[in-house]
C-alpha cells in the first residue's frame, strides 16, 4: 500500500527506496519525507520540518502524532493521540534550548517504541 502510494506520488521522483522482505517494511528517503514504514498494522511516517521532525503513526481509526519544532531559542514538543475524532492525549512541552539533531532523533525513536508497545496491548 505504501509502495503503491510512493510510485504514484512525487516522492518517487527521488528514488531512494529500500524494501526489506520478510519484515514488510518500506523506507523512502527524500528531503521532505524521512521515513515511511508499515509494520504489522501500524503505518509510520516521519517528515523533516526545518530543524525538527514530525511523526504520524496510524492504526485503523487510531492516530498518534509527535511534532518536535526546533528554533534557535527553544524546542517545542507536541504529542497528540486520538481514536476516531476523540482526542485522548493533547499535550505540549517547551524546552528553553534548541535540541540537537541526535536528541530529536532519540525523542522520536522513544515515541515510536512507546506507541508500538501500547498498540500491542490493545
Amino acid at each position: 500500500m505504501v509502495l503503491r502510494a510512493l510510485i504514484t506520488s512525487r516522492w518517487f521522483l527521488l528514488p531512494c527506496c529500500l524494501f526489506v522482505s520478510g519484515i514488510g517494511m518500506v523506507i523512502a528517503l527524500t528531503p521532505e519525507r524521512v521515513l515511511a514504514a508499515e509494520t504489522d498494522d501500524l503505518q509510520i511516517e516521519i517528515t523533516k520540518k526545518g530543524l525538527g521532525k514530525e511523526v504520524v503513526i496510524t492504526q485503523g481509526a487510531r492516530e498518534w502524532f509527535l511534532m518536535v519544532e526546533v528554533t534557535p531559542e527553544n524546542t517545542v514538543i507536541v504529542r497528540q493521540e486520538k481514536d476516531h475524532d476523540k482526542y485522548l492525549v493533547d499535550e505540549s512541552e517547551t524546552h528553553d534550548r534548541p535540541l540537537a539533531a541526535v536528541e530529536v532523533d532519540a525523542a522520536i525513536t522513544d515515541y515510536i517504541n512507546s506507541v508500538k508497545a501500547r498498540a500491542k496491548k490493545k
